[in-house]
């Protein structure tokens, strides 16, 4: 008997699917907490124990800004996040302390058809993942005088910047090693930026909890880190 469901949100960039590719299927020990089986699941993966626990998962996989969006309302108990919603986040959401993406030359780019000057960034449509994304809270850093900003689905920045809808995009996740395959070219890495002006580590994404429900859903998940 299940006593209860929890929700567990996630994004569709490859690292996110990578890393909750285990826990969604059943595949890991989990201290008895489990989710819910994926329509793919095996019949190896059907006959695992039965939790003592009770507990289970719902896993809701969307991009990584609809994931901030709906954080704001507490859509689910345990979600990625970019860490830059999560800073308006910290009343309702704890950080768990597995789960974060941080690391060195893996930061937002901005491209373009054409590279230009950094300083013509100002005057320049530019499209960003997201007004949550760390993306764009590094780009507002970068250069706060830019105005003209398009907030679309990360996968559609690549193709609007090529098809000339916006004159730049922020991007992130895979793109940053695909852009060229789009023939855009880089204007500037914003987390080469972010670390030659702080030598620290990019704070792109992390994993947190909802408080009201912090020891019931997320203490297992954490004790796992």
């Amino acid at each position: 008997m299940v006593n209860k469901y929890y929700s567990l949100g996630y994004s569709t960039c490859p690292n996110d699917t990578f890393i909750f590719h285990a826990l969604a299927h059943n595949l890991v020990d989990t201290c008895n907490v489990r989710f819910n089986q994926h329509p793919h699941t095996t019949q190896a993966e059907t006959n695992l124990p039965v939790d003592i626990c009770n507990v289970r998962f719902n896993p809701h996989l969307h991009d990584i800004e609809t994931l901030n969006r709906q954080a704001f309302s507490g859509c689910y108990d345990v979600s990625k996040l970019s860490y830059h919603a999560l800073g308006f986040l910290l009343d309702e959401y704890s950080l768990l302390r597995s789960g974060s993406a941080l690391g060195r030359g893996c930061g937002p780019i901005i491209v373009a058809q054409e590279s230009f000057k950094q300083a013509e960034l100002t005057g320049k449509t530019i499209a960003v993942p997201g007004k949550f994304t760390t993306a764009y809270l590094l780009l507002q850093l970068f250069e706060p005088k830019i105005k003209n900003i398009v907030a679309m689905p990360f996968d559609k920045i690549m193709p609007a910047v090529a098809d000339g809808i916006v004159d730049a995009g922020a991007i992130i996740h895979e793109s940053r090693f695909t852009y060229p395959h789009y023939g855009l070219k880089k204007v500037v890495d914003l987390g080469e930026w972010w670390e030659d002006e702080t030598g620290k580590l990019i704070p792109l994404g992390c994993v947190a909890a909802k408080r009201s429900s912090f020891m019931k859903a997320a203490l297992p998940i954490h004790t796992m880190g």
